[in-house]
């Protein structure tokens, strides 16, 4: 280790030499550099220790960093702290966060040196340096001396530390001018990330024992506990509920996720938008769920908080942690024998896991929770995935053997449909699809007349569309909203109008004294499909019109008369002016819908000759 000697000069004054073996080998080269300030030595002493007993990359003996090398604007916590200041779409919380850790666990292993190239620069060996000395708890080269003994990071957690890292020095790579030619944390060996540390972070509760769980609970804590573990809200999302956020859709009881608690830079709880995009959604409850969220709205205003904790604000979790739940735990354990220590987050987790053990889609799954990512549902939730084996067998083994039986979970869940009037196979029903559909403008919206009661219009896509209840108009206008923010935001970045952007979305609800123009109001929540459709044209020679376009898909209501639907799968042949002929299919389940489509075109094919107009428009021979 290197080492100081003090030696005191006729003057009065003292020199302070640094004195270290290269490498820190016994017989290897002594080193040393002079000081004329104790402090300057003690801190260039940690840099040696701190550089495996070597001179600290960019120092020049007698000189120090070069200075013209060291700019401060490049200098690393300047320019950490600059890069975390322009990020975009994260929460103020977060973005403190980032500076914390930046200052904390690496200013004081970098703080003297450069992100950009030559004297001074941070270089690959410092990175891998640093990585080993978080995960072994090792102090800083610039701790001070009383600083109290670091904590050995978890893998997870030095792998956090690492890709914040090398998010910032990718940037002095991607800056322009360009700073550095590559990033240092490019080729870093990381500790191993065992699988079973990630299922030691999630605790899965049984149905049995969350209901130990919630019989242990305080009374002023159980519907909390309820309502996290019947949607797997996150904290913020469901301590941040309120009554208009009760809603309707499909006629089933459901909540709208639309705001959630977080943290400014200043550490104060505000309310914003939910963690990301998806996570703003909507979702089914039960109808005890709704009934007990409905109780506790009663007489409350619609931005009023339906939780509150026991001083009436907002509950803090650190309070519902430290005073209900882990109370909860201890009687539960005590009572039942319950061993699992789960978190308040765990409830999420445990609303997830038994989603899949009822045999639920990940896609649904993933739309409930509200993650971003199929992948994100897949790499939190997939070793849980064995629940389904006999399923995923049955379904090979079907498709493997037509002779086999339909599996049970298809019949089950409603897509048994999905092979009724497709092309024959044995043990299946089989027969011809559907060749014309009924428009949905001939199925009555709900039978109700409305008189000249009042109205809520709401405007979608420059349609007036009206409803007896203003809830119900309401929905729909989100849910509208939601289901066209892609094509909106995809129209704003082309220059699209305002106007014509607010023309493609959804307006009101506007009340109005009655309802003038034409057709019924509705009285109930219309229905909505995800369908999938197709559509092929053939002139009267067997020539396509134009080449198909893929199999489209998008959500349809039920007053969108041109594309609602709730059939598997349907086609129809249709005439078009001109010689044309149209083969169109679409149905809920895609396999069907493309298989239905192949044989619409057949079809088409087939009867394109007996056109009306083919006569009118066939060259004479």
């Amino acid at each position: 280790m290197a080492s100081i000697k003090t030696r005191e000069k006729r003057d009065g004054t003292a020199s302070f030499t640094v004195l270290w073996r290269a490498g820190g080998a016994r017989n290897a080269k002594q080193e040393s550099e002079v000081f004329s300030d104790e402090r300057a030595a003690e801190r260039f002493k940690d840099l040696v220790n701190g550089h495996g007993q070597q001179w600290p990359p960019g120092w020049v003996r007698g000189q120090g960093f070069i200075a013209d090398q060291r700019r401060p604007g490049t200098m690393f916590e300047a320019f950490a702290l600059a890069y975390v200041d322009r990020l975009t779409g994260i929460q103020g919380d977060t973005r403190s966060k980032y500076k914390t850790r930046i200052r904390t666990n690496m200013v004081p292993w970098f703080g003297p040196y450069s992100v950009e190239d030559g004297e001074g620069a941070i270089v690959r060996e410092m990175v891998q340096d640093w990585v080993n000395d978080l995960e072994a708890g090792r102090p800083a080269p610039l701790d001070p001396s009383d600083r109290k003994p670091r904590t050995k990071y978890k893998p997870k957690t030095v792998q956090n530390e690492h890709g914040l890292l090398s998010s910032i020095l990718q940037a002095a790579v991607d800056a322009e001018p360009s700073l550095r030619a590559s990033n240092p944390c490019a080729k870093t060996r990381l500790p191993r990330l065992d699988g079973a540390e990630d299922e030691e972070e999630m605790v899965f509760l049984e149905r049995e024992e969350w209901a130990w769980l919630h019989e242990c609970l305080a009374e002023d804590a159980k519907d909390l506990g309820e309502t996290i573990a019947e949607t797997g809200f996150r904290w913020g999302e469901a301590t941040a509920l309120q009554p208009r956020d009760l809603r309707r859709r499909n006629g089933r009881p459901a909540i709208r996720v639309q705001r959630a608690w977080k943290k400014d830079e200043d550490g104060k709880s505000v309310l914003g938008a939910p963690k990301t995009r998806k996570s703003r959604r909507t979702i089914v409850i039960t109808q005890k769920l709704d009934r007990m969220l409905r109780r506790r709205a009663k007489g409350l205003a619609p931005d009023a908080l339906i939780f509150t904790g026991p001083e009436g604000g907002k509950w803090d979790p650190g309070t519902f942690r430290r005073l209900r739940w882990l109370p909860a735990i201890e009687l539960a354990a005590e009572k039942y024998g319950l061993i699992k220590r789960p978190r308040i987050h765990d409830l999420r987790h445990s609303h997830a896991s038994w989603l899949i053990a009822a045999k639920v889609p990940l896609p649904a799954i993933q739309g409930r929770l509200g993650h971003e990512s199929i992948t994100t549902t897949v790499d939190r939730y997939g070793h849980l995935l064995d629940a389904l084996d006999d399923e995923v067998m049955a379904a090979v083994e079907w498709a493997m053997d037509p002779t086999a039986p339909l599996p049970g979970f298809l019949e089950r869940s409603g897509l048994a449909s999905a092979t009724d009037e497709l092309p024959n196979v044995p043990r299946q029903h089989s027969g011809r699809a559907q060749e014309s559909w009924k428009a949905a403008s001939d199925t009555p919206q709900d039978g109700a007349e409305h008189g000249d009661e009042p109205v809520f219009v709401v405007t979608l896509g420059g349609r007036e569309l009206p409803f007896a209840d203003r809830q119900h108009a309401q929905d729909v206008a989100d849910q509208w909203t939601d289901d066209h923010q892609d094509e909106i935001v995809a129209m704003r970045a082309d220059g699209w109008s305002e106007e014509k952007i607010a023309h493609r979305g959804a307006l009101g609800p506007e009340e109005r004294e009655r309802w003038t123009g034409g057709g019924a109001v509705w009285t109930r929540m219309p229905e909505r499909q995800f369908v999938y459709s197709a559509l092929a044209s053939y002139e009267a020679d067997g020539t396509l019109t134009y080449e198909p376009l893929p199999v489209s898909s998008r959500w349809t209501w039920e007053f969108e008369h041109d594309g609602f639907t709730t059939r598997s799968a349907e086609f129809r042949i249709e005439f078009r002016p001109g010689g044309s002929t149209e083969a169109q299919a679409r149905g809920i389940n895609r396999s069907a819908v493309f298989r239905a489509f192949e044989q619409a075109r057949v079809e088409a094919l087939e009867v394109s000759v007996k056109h009306p107009d083919a006569a009118r428009t066939s060259t004479p021979t």
